[in-house]
């Protein structure tokens, strides 16, 4: 994983984790057992997609990036249907409050989101563009 990939990732885990664990005691509080169960289970899930779609766009970007922006499209929509499917599948489960379940994966998604554009504005990656020798030099650039 390049070291951007990383940090990318750091940035979103970290305030990630620390909003699940304000989500589990939320959920403690107003659903009980159940409700701290279903968020601390919904930041797992959000951190487990978020994070290997991270890996999957990083492993992409090694080869082109066509390939890198194919990845990010494909892991994005997989991970929105997974997301759907898990939400719908688990919607008559007793275990665990459903919806301290659902709020806690849209609001730890967006905040995930959210982190990464952060991080992305933070640093923008350097872009060495030379200029071609056989090209003439504009006029009125007086650099050396």
């Amino acid at each position: 994983m390049h070291t951007s990939d990383a940090r990318m990732l750091r940035g979103a885990a970290i305030p990630a984790a620390a909003a699940g664990v304000g989500a589990v005691l939320i959920g403690l509080l107003t659903a009980g057992a159940k409700g701290a169960f279903a968020a601390a289970l919904a930041t797992v899930v959000v951190i487990a997609f978020f994070s290997l779609s991270a890996f999957a766009v990083s492993w992409a970007a090694k080869h082109s990036a066509q390939t890198m922006m194919l990845a990010a499209l494909a892991s994005y929509m997989v991970k929105i249907l997974a997301v759907m499917v898990l939400v719908t599948a688990m919607d008559e489960v007793t275990i665990w409050n459903t919806k301290v379940f659902g709020w806690t994966v849209i609001g730890l998604a967006l905040l995930w989101i959210a982190a990464e554009f952060r991080v992305a504005m933070q640093k923008r990656p350097y872009i060495d563009e030379p200029q071609n020798v056989d090209e003439p030099k504009n006029v009125l650039d007086r650099s050396p």
